[in-house]
């Protein structure tokens, strides 16, 4: 179903002309996940397919593009504040075009346009091809909502602009068929829908064509990618051969994919990452608790004992395997026993990162009923504080483990704290500051000579 908004009272009567937007600027804001950056970047690739040239000051743009995340509340919080900001630079110019869309324009599109009348236009997660004939009917007849709640097919490829040329995402798949209580994504994505292989295979190979090394392959659970497929007549995973498939493309010297889930990862996928060299030793592995009642009333659907037994499975065949994951603190219901067992599966998990959250409410998630188990915020905020320390000492003994390792680099171009520094990252996804001059997109070889928490230095080889 597509809701569409026409503007009150009716158009102004003139008759409607294609808009000129040759050589006006469009600056784009972009919250949330890796997902939400390769819309952004379609965004801005179809805006200067009409012309358009990019900003880095959003006071000097002709157009601005707020692209939103629903995920946690300060998502919410952050969107409002710009737009409330935003007002002021449209009241002092007011051909400048506002545009809202994402995963919060998705799920609260009324909520948006009762907060911020001045809008233009507010699209959703399924329409990003539009955004050119909605700008065009914002300028000719006044604002307008619409809002895909559904997507049928995986659009056609877009054009792209890519913040770092050597590097791109590929969408692979949209959607989610999980039913994780504290997850917002299968409202505003929608089911799980996937690509064809030969149309990935072949977005890959164009883009190698282009220069570029290096791809991250997208989708919600990669893990369960072709499944809706039925390739070979059988509805299965394929994201194995995928894996092996883009491996293949001559001029890819680096793949990387996110998010799998831990009840699907399966050995092919571990084998598919050992064997095919180009797929880099680096794995996204989201634990969200350590406990299995938590786990439980969160939908996960596995145990811990399965999830250590498939991170155990995934390091034993592929060697020096880098893994991060998610943890959320204070779910709902969380005691004392829960949070201690989820120090204690991190203790042994090892992870070299984790990306730690406090739990955070979201409207329309069953999570969000469960009002009489919240944990208090100073209670959780504690657990939290543990659990930062705990994370932050381990990262560090890892990173310390490859001081004197040689490993390769990727350059992604000077430090932005220091220009004399080159910013790199190994296979692993480590970040390596280097002492040299290193275009992006330059591979070389260093030796790690001392670590952080966060990230490497090094020195060329």
């Amino acid at each position: 179903m597509t809701t569409v908004l026409l503007p009150d009272p009716a158009p102004r009567e003139r008759p409607f002309r294609r808009p000129t937007r040759q050589g006006r600027t469009f600056h784009i804001r972009t919250f949330g996940c890796q997902m939400n950056e390769h819309d952004s970047e379609r965004i801005a690739g179809l805006l200067e397919s009409d012309g358009m040239v990019p900003t880095g000051d959003v006071a000097d743009a002709d157009v601005v593009f707020i692209n939103t995340c629903t995920i946690r509340e300060s998502a919410d919080n952050r969107l409002y504040g710009n737009l409330g900001q935003l007002k002021r630079l449209k009241d002092a110019n007011p051909d400048m075009l506002l545009i809202v869309g994402g995963c919060a324009a998705q799920k609260d599109r009324d909520l948006v346009r009762e907060k911020a009348p001045w809008v233009d236009v507010v699209m959703g997660t399924h329409n990003l091809d539009r955004v050119l004939d909605l700008m065009d009917h914002a300028e000719a007849w006044g604002p307008i909502t619409e809002i895909v709640d559904e997507l049928q097919a995986m659009p056609s490829s877009l054009p792209a602009r890519r913040e770092l040329p050597h590097s791109a995402w590929v969408t692979i798949q949209v959607g989610c068929n999980n039913t994780c209580t504290f997850c917002i994504v299968p409202a505003v994505r929608g089911p799980e829908i996937s690509r064809r292989p030969g149309d990935i295979v072949r977005e890959v190979e164009r883009l190698a064509a282009d220069g570029v090394v290096e791809v991250t392959l997208l989708g919600q659970n990669v893990d369960t990618y072709g499944r809706d497929l039925a390739v070979d007549g059988r509805r299965r995973p394929i994201f194995a051969d995928l894996l092996r498939r883009v491996g293949e493309v001559e001029g890819i010297r680096r793949i990387r994919f996110t998010s799998p889930h831990p009840n699907d990862f399966r050995e092919d996928v571990a084998r598919a990452m050992a064997e095919t060299e180009a797929v880099c030793e680096q794995l996204h592995f989201p634990l969200q608790s350590g406990s299995d009642r938590i786990l439980a009333k969160m939908h996960r659907g596995y145990t811990v004992e399965r999830f250590l037994g498939r991170l155990a499975m995934a390091r034993e065949i592929v060697p020096d395997l880098t893994v991060s994951t998610d943890v959320i603190v204070g779910f709902p219901g969380e005691t004392d026993e829960d949070f201690e067992a989820t120090l204690a599966v991190m203790e042994e998990a090892r992870f070299d990162q984790a990306f730690m959250f406090l739990f955070s409410p979201r409207p329309g998630t069953a999570a969000a009923e469960m009002v009489d188990d919240f944990v208090p915020s100073d209670v959780a905020q504690e657990r939290f504080e543990r659990l930062v320390e705990m994370q932050n000492r381990i990262s560090w003994e890892r990173n310390q483990q490859l001081v004197g390792r040689r490993m390769e680099v990727l350059s992604e171009g000077p430090s932005k704290k220091d220009p004399a520094m080159a910013t790199t990252r190994t296979r692993g996804g480590k970040v390596v500051h280097v002492p040299a001059e290193l275009p992006p997109g330059t591979f070389a070889d260093v030796e790690i000579t001392s670590a952080g928490r966060h990230h490497l230095f090094g020195r060329l080889l």
